[in-house]
């Protein structure tokens, strides 16, 4: 005899008890009604798996219909002088749909449509077969845009269009805002059009709603920042009353997601990394003030600055975590020796953590350099040393007979073993694990951590990516420091580009020339290394010494070549963004940058630091297509290639105008995004729902403002006051700290 199988009830039998046992986080989507397995299945794709999810899901845009006209009072507007909307919504019927072409052979969709007082095209230059297979004659749109008279005739071109049913006509002519919803394509199968997705966000709130959104913010809060409670906020998200409440609702939306996710960064920083005791250091040094005697210069107001921010640190019983943010040669390395110098006057040694072996021989010479005439022993512990002279370094550090080590990972593998590590300084930290940095950190009793960044990032995204560091930006280059010279070039130029790259090696410098790719691509239109090194020796510059360098090199490869081209041994170094950080090459003074429009502003930024480090005057050469290879590509329309390539252009002329590197990182923000820019995966910065990082900042800064303030007030969240922030804390915002680890 078989046991009965236990059916779920029906979607009309769940009740709003159901919902309210279970919790808006735990009741699952498929059995509430007008939803079902199918669209369920569907949403969880996109990321909505419950009823909280639903109603936290965010439109992407709104639709202001409460402009709406008619066809001919829309062109009495136009033909004024009275100021006219920029919005301009209208109900119209389609009575016909043809594909014309212009003389230049360009496409165009035209669409006819009319309602009861006059007619109007509404003109498509892209999306023709979607048009056309979405809709047909007879159907009732709602259309929205800036309208405008062309040749005699009202125009919508590539209006916000959308398909009506019947029923739908007055509640459009009542006059709203419209939220759009992101439509994924199972969505669409599924039926979960925008306007579907509506619906569905209307019924539950009708049904489901009332007790699950509670209020996760103090009263004092709601007060201090004028906030919409946070149900009124939801609610008016998705259905607002009007532009002045919608904007509170996002506003509110915003300031929720940030401020949980400061709330983590600002838990780590006030009582995880605060209540860890670390090293209260006498920073008056007699080693640091005989360095500043000896190099010949003043340090820049920046560096003093930056400077004041770490000896405070390193003043508090409390371990210091800051970072160090500066361009290309702003001279962050001459603030973190006075900092180490500090921790070695104190008994201390210190470690410094560099990406890559060349890299660290650089640093330690620096140093050597710097330090020559102080009782003070630079050494250098890498992964390929000699067994005999690893072994006398590793001796050196128990015993205390060297003072500041200089190194890759190595300096953290179990058998090295410091006397008494008190100052951890980490350079270039994205190219390190958080495991790798901590390993480092343990190896002493809680030193001190200064972590450098040659990264400019705006200041919108350190306050979230770094939150839960001090961070000193040094913003002003040294005086004397010439400005690199930047250029943009198109490829009918190339032998010009040449020639100049020639006549400076002709002159005793060296040149880059970086590629987007490693090796060919069927797929993608791009040069790459390894093909343009063979052409480039064997028949532009057959009788110079050329270098080859990327990413799929062995180790040691890379290296090698790297030395040979600071040894002057190699003329002109091909490679890819490998390169990117890198050793200083003094003797550099040329880059060239292959299919420029290819990478990020804060890229090209950072390959052209590779240049500019000696008394020349140095350049960068950013190459790009010619208009018509823009066209050949992906099948572009003459018009299309023009608007890319004029949209390239413009980036790069960023590129040219300044050599601010967080001037050129802001405008990268605002054009592609915070994600591309420090590359959400890598950096752990999550993908926000509601916030925009590249338009938000203040709302950032007073999420942040907030989040800090109550944690500082109340460590643990234990007054009765913030119960309702700890618990939503708890409950669902937990994963933030996952973002808030080292640096």
């Amino acid at each position: 005899m078989t046991t009965p199988t236990k059916r779920a009830r029906p979607a009309t039998e769940i009740k709003a008890e159901d919902v309210k046992n279970a919790g808006a986080d735990l009741f699952p989507l498929q059995f509430v009604k007008g939803i079902g397995p199918a669209r369920a299945a569907a949403l969880a794709e996109a990321g909505i798996r419950t009823v909280r999810d639903l109603l936290l899901f965010t439109p992407k845009a709104y639709l202001d219909r409460r402009t709406v006209l008619p066809l001919r009072q829309t062109r009495l507007l136009l033909g004024g002088e009275e100021g006219i909307p920029d919005q301009i919504t209208a109900i119209v019927e389609i009575r016909r749909m043809q594909i014309l072409e212009s003389g230049r052979g360009q496409k165009r969709l035209v669409i006819r449509v009319s309602d009861q007082t006059g007619e109007a095209n509404l003109v498509f230059f892209q999306g023709a077969q979607y048009f056309i297979k979405s809709y047909q004659v007879g159907d009732i749109l709602a259309i929205s845009g800036p309208a405008e008279l062309f040749s005699g005739m009202l125009q919508w071109t590539h209006p916000e269009i959308e398909k009506l049913e019947e029923e739908e006509k007055g509640l459009i002519h009542s006059g709203r805002i419209i939220p759009q919803y992101r439509e994924t394509a199972r969505m669409k199968s599924a039926g979960l059009s925008s306007r579907s997705v509506r619906k569905l966000m209307e019924a539950t709130f009708q049904r489901y709603v009332a007790e699950e959104l509670r209020e996760t913010l103090t009263d004092e809060l709601i007060r201090e920042y004028n906030l919409l409670p946070f149900a009124d906020a939801v609610y008016q998200m998705h259905f607002p009353g009007d532009e002045e409440l919608l904007q509170r609702a996002l506003y509110r939306m915003k300031f929720e997601e940030l401020f949980f996710f400061e709330l983590g960064l600002a838990y780590r920083k006030e009582v995880e990394l605060s209540a860890e005791p670390g090293i209260s250091f006498d920073t008056h040094s007699t080693l640091a003030r005989r360095l500043l005697d000896q190099l010949g210069f003043e340090l820049t107001s920046a560096q003093r600055r930056s400077m004041k921010e770490i000896l405070a640190d390193m003043e508090k019983p409390t371990a210091m975590n800051r970072l160090l943010q500066g361009d290309v040669g702003s001279g962050k390395t001459i603030v973190a020796v006075l900092a180490m110098l500090v921790a070695v006057q104190n008994g201390y040694q210190c470690a410094m953590m560099v990406p890559t072996e060349i890299l660290s021989e650089q640093h330690t010479r620096t140093l050597q350099r710097l330090l020559e005439g102080l009782p003070v022993k630079v050494t250098q512990l890498v992964g390929g040393q000699k067994k005999r002279i690893r072994g006398e370094i590793l001796y050196q550090l128990r015993n205390h007979e060297t003072n500041i080590i200089v190194g890759t990972h190595a300096l953290f593998q179990q058998e090295v073993e410091y006397a008494n590590l008190g100052l951890v300084v980490i350079d270039e930290q994205h190219r390190f694990g958080v495991e790798q940095r901590a390993q480092l950190r343990n190896k002493g009793r809680r030193p001190d951590t200064l972590i450098m960044t040659a990264t400019p990032i705006p200041r919108t995204l350190t306050m979230t990516l770094y939150g839960d560091l001090d961070v000193s930006i040094i913003d002003e280059l040294p005086a004397g420091r010439k400005p690199i010279r930047t250029a943009i070039r198109f490829e009918h130029q190339l032998d010009t580009v040449w020639s100049f790259v020639r006549s400076e090696v002709m002159a005793g410098r060296q040149a880059y020339v970086v590629y987007p790719l490693v090796e060919k691509s069927e797929k993608l239109e791009l040069k790459s290394a390894v093909e343009h090194y063979e052409f480039l020796k064997e028949s532009t510059f057959p009788d110079l010494r050329l270098g080859l360098l990327h990413g799929q090199m062995l180790w040691y490869e890379k290296e090698d070549t790297m030395r040979d081209f600071l040894e002057r041994k190699v003329d002109i170094l091909i490679a890819t963004t490998v390169i990117e950080v890198g050793i200083d090459v003094p003797n550099a003074s040329v880059m060239v940058i292959e299919n420029a429009e290819r990478f990020g502003l804060s890229q090209l930024h950072q390959l052209r630091g590779r240049v500019g480090r000696g008394a020349d005057q140095s350049y960068c050469i950013l190459l790009t297509k010619d208009h018509y290879r823009y066209q050949m590509r992906r099948g572009l329309s003459p018009n299309e290639a023009r608007q890319e390539r004029r949209a390239a252009i413009r980036r790069l002329a960023a590129m040219a105008e300044t050599n601010d590197g967080f001037r050129i990182s802001e405008i990268d923000l605002e054009l592609r995004g915070p994600g591309d820019v420090v590359g959400t995966r890598q950096s752990g910065l999550p993908e926000f729902r509601h916030a925009n990082l590249v338009t938000d900042g203040p709302i950032v800064g007073a999420a942040r403002d907030a989040a800090f303030g109550i944690i500082r007030r109340d460590p643990e969240l234990a007054l009765p006051t913030n119960q309702r922030i700890a618990k939503a804390f708890q409950e669902s915002l937990k994963r933030s700290l996952q973002y808030a680890d080292v640096g």
